[in-house]
């Protein structure tokens, strides 16, 4: 049996843009780095570029907290009054060209989509902790589904991403409007809120564990999550590949059993037709949680720094290498989420081609 392929993704976007490039994150940059599509697009573009240096086989655009609410509530020069909609697709078109122009010749571009609770103030993708507008499957699907027609008039979008990603998602209910829309951009339904070129694109669904209890934020369990983001029951287009991301790395070796142990399941049940992608990208951190509040990193009351014998790419290395070795998922797909530098994916990478 071939060994199971690795593929490599980058790392922190937002979190490199401060502290490499000085850049600063306030209530008054609702976008994240997605607000540097209208400030500072050079200094974007080479913070990209330092990861697509590594180089990796995917590369994520900047994204991620794009919404209308964020770019209502921007405020700059050209637009005091806030960004409107109909303003909104030229930057999306600037986020594709600029990872277009930073990549390699080799590398992928992948769509980052975040979930509506990282467009909320203060942002609520590690509680999952909603809105009443936002709180089912239908009315979450409509945010979504709102949301990807921004990009509906992005020239030649279909042709330029090879991959939908939509990250962080910390409530069962979200993965199953996202299992929807998916299902609504395959049929290339004529609904106006949906229509857009994406619709053959494969995407995945990554998801958060923010504490140690191998739960969604919403309290669904692993088996729960594995259900909804592949069974052919809510959907014949199943994603190309299954994630976790924005979580602790000590949190992953149980995780990625108790994914496999899922998938493994639905197999047997014949809810599935063939094992989908693994994406890891845990947060670079060591034990430092995130104040959605004051938008800084701390440690946590009481918690010295971590001091662990093993680096943060040699953890994630053997993390990746059991579940190879294991030979069950069709590809591995690995990098890093806040706080992972564009170093840490170059270690990650050397240590994962020099050992296979």
């Amino acid at each position: 049996m071939a060994p199971t392929p690795i593929q490599f993704l980058d790392g922190g976007l937002g979190t490199s843009l401060e502290d490499k490039y000085g850049i600063r994150f306030t209530g008054a940059t609702p976008l994240w780095s997605s607000h540097l599509l209208l400030s500072d697009t050079a200094t974007l573009e080479s913070c990209q570029r330092d990861f697509a240096n590594v180089p990796v086989d995917i590369l994520l655009t900047a994204t991620y907290q794009v919404s209308v609410e964020g770019f209502q509530r921007t405020r700059t020069d050209s637009f005091p009054d806030g960004v409107p909609r109909a303003e909104i697709p030229q930057f999306l078109d600037v986020a594709v060209s600029i990872v277009e122009r930073a990549r390699q010749p080799a590398t992928k571009i992948a769509l980052s989509l975040g979930p509506y609770g990282a467009v909320m103030a203060p942002s609520q993708e590690y509680s999952g902790q909603y809105d009443d507008e936002h709180n089912s499957v239908e009315k979450l699907f409509r945010w979504h589904a709102d949301r990807i027609s921004l990009f509906a008039s992005v020239p030649r979008l279909g042709s330029r991403v090879d991959f939908l990603a939509f990250e962080t998602v910390p409530r069962l209910d979200e993965i199953l409007a996202i299992r929807k829309l998916t299902t609504v951009l395959a049929s290339q339904s004529s609904d106006a809120a949906v229509a857009g070129p994406l619709g053959q694109t494969p995407y995945w669904i990554s998801c958060v564990f923010p504490g140690a209890s191998q739960s969604l934020p919403d309290g669904s369990s692993v088996s729960q999550v594995i259900r909804a983001l592949l069974s052919l029951e809510h959907s014949d287009n199943p994603p190309w590949g299954i994630g976790i991301n924005c979580t602790k790395i000590a949190e992953l070796p149980h995780l990625v059993e108790a994914y496999e142990i899922g998938v493994r399941q639905l197999e047997e049940d014949g809810h599935i037709r063939s094992w989908p992608s693994l994406l890891l990208y845990p947060d670079g951190t060591n034990g430092e949680v995130y104040d959605t509040v004051t938008k800084t990193w701390r440690l946590p009351i009481g918690l010295k720094e971590a001091t662990e014998e093993c680096s943060w790419e040699q953890r994630l290395y053997d993390i990746v290498t059991k579940a190879r070795s294991r030979g069950c998922w069709r590809s591995i797909v690995v990098g890093g989420c806040c706080k992972a530098t564009h170093m840490d994916i170059s270690r990650l990478r050397v240590q994962v081609l020099r050992d296979s």
